[in-house]
């Protein structure tokens, strides 16, 4: 688990150049700021064009970030948020859309989403501990950590095969246990 002052000194790392250190912040940040863009945007493969504008941005201006002001992950996620309304206004044209039905569709993350958010975090959180123990930091890694499959076939020291049948048949079962 990374700390808020892990993040603050790995983007301070990445004002200085430090490439690795960027990657780390990527690597703890993207999923959630991709979850952002996602809603915002409700289409996969612009969230993901969208997402490395984003941290384009963050590496741009990751001098200017003032911990006193706001948390790391607030100031990132206020990033992908903006770059995701600025996605959606221009595509105001083909989807004629106003300024207050932009907004709307952003600050649709009101409270009750906050509360259903919640409930499926804990429903999830009980599925996987279904799982066994390596299936569970599988899904984790593959899905929240963004390893590719071969990457996880060298952890787990599997054929690439059979680290998707795995991952198929966790998320089969996870998808069962969220059903019931």
């Amino acid at each position: 688990m990374t700390t808020t002052r892990d993040l603050e000194n790995l983007l301070r790392q990445s004002a200085e150049g430090d490439m690795d250190a960027f990657e780390r912040l990527y690597h703890a940040t993207s999923a959630k700021l991709f979850g952002i863009v996602l809603r915002i945007l409700k289409n996969r493969a612009q969230s993901e064009d969208a997402l490395q504008d984003i941290y384009v941005r963050v590496w741009q201006n990751a001098g200017d970030f003032e911990p006193g002001r706001s948390s790391i992950i607030t100031w990132m996620a206020t990033i992908a948020r903006n770059r995701a309304i600025d996605i959606v206004r221009r595509r105001k044209p083909e989807t004629d859309m106003d300024d207050r039905e932009v907004e709307a569709l952003v600050s649709s993350n009101n409270i009750f989403d906050e509360v259903a958010l919640a409930s499926d975090m804990r429903a999830l959180d009980h599925c996987m501990g279904g799982l066994e123990e390596d299936r569970r930091k599988m899904i984790r890694l593959a899905y929240l950590e963004g390893w590719s499959r071969a990457e996880l076939a060298d952890l787990f020291a599997q054929p690439v095969g059979t680290i998707k049948t795995w991952l198929h048949r966790s998320l089969r079962q996870l998808k069962e246990c969220l059903g019931s």
